[in-house]
């Protein structure tokens, strides 16, 4: 699927308050940024940002920080925190846009909490397979910025991507902690799930969602 580009949507995104530009220069110093010494979780592939905007104003004692490459769809997250009532959005969570590739540059080992992954690029073709953010690649990736008890959290619609990533997260020395084929009908599982706009749109049509929680 092609991504529409918006005009203006760079120039909005740069001038956000919400957005931290330079981010590599806050590496090991996001504490500061927060101004407290709290977890910080983080979600990649963030999205219009339904989900972390939902959870930052659920749990006022975790940091977030939401990734997001595109900044036509960054926008679209900015746009719901300035539709918010004047002081109503939350402090604990900042935007950036970057690719998940240069993670390592703006977090230091060990000072993330918590990833979230949903409803990532399948990249369904196997030449582009460490593309997918839960390939040994990406998982390497996160390995230096967890802390030793985080933890990864993905959701999916994909039966191929799930599948190949109940296989691969194990090969990469991590565990996998807990797994479901249908979330929205797991009683465990679904205990305080948050919807992205895509899982909404996939569970209305009568589509499973996969989840799973993976550690080291």
């Amino acid at each position: 699927m092609r991504l529409r580009n918006i005009p203006g949507a760079d120039e909005a995104v740069a001038a956000s308050p919400y957005c931290i530009r330079q981010p590599e220069q806050r590496k090991g110093a996001w504490d500061s940024v927060f101004q407290n010494h709290n977890p910080i979780h983080i979600e990649i592939g963030m999205g219009k940002g339904q989900f972390i905007l939902k959870l930052a104003q659920r749990n006022p004692e975790v940091n977030y920080i939401g990734i997001e490459k595109y900044t036509s769809v960054l926008l679209r997250a900015i746009q719901k925190l300035n539709g918010l009532e004047p002081g109503a959005a939350p402090a604990n969570l900042y935007f950036i846009c970057m690719n998940a590739e240069n993670l390592a540059d703006v977090f230091k080992n060990a000072e993330i909490s918590r990833i979230y992954l949903n409803f990532s690029d399948p990249w369904p073709k196997e030449r582009h397979a460490q593309r997918r953010l839960t390939s040994e690649k990406f998982l390497a990736l996160y390995d230096k910025i967890l802390t030793p008890n985080g933890t990864i959290e993905f959701k999916t619609d994909n039966k191929n991507l799930f599948d190949f990533s109940l296989k691969e997260i194990p090969k990469a020395g991590w565990r996998i902690n807990a797994f479901t084929r249908d979330l929205h009908h797991d009683a465990d599982m679904i205990q305080g799930n948050i919807m992205t706009e895509y899982e909404e749109k996939f569970s209305s049509a009568g589509n499973p969602i996969y989840k799973l929680i993976a550690s080291r």
